[in-house]
């Protein structure tokens, strides 16, 4: 059976294994450099002092969970 999936860059319809999800390395290229150009990029918020204090805390109670197994 054949999946046939769309590129996510030009929307092309394919069943080109090999560079999934796109249809070409072409496109893969087009979406790396669009990466690394800051075209696309993750949300993220600004943390305050109290969040970093609580993500430590937080970093500190796993490490000394995983040390005591």
């Amino acid at each position: 059976m054949v999946k046939v999936h769309k590129c996510p860059i030009c929307g092309v319809q394919t069943d080109n294994e090999k560079y999934r999800p796109f249809c070409s390395k072409r496109c893969a290229d087009v979406d790396l450099g669009r990466w690394f150009s800051g075209s696309y990029a993750v949300p993220a918020e600004n943390l305050d002092e109290a969040d970093y204090e609580e993500l430590e805390k937080e970093l500190n109670s796993q490490k000394t969970e995983n040390e005591n197994r």
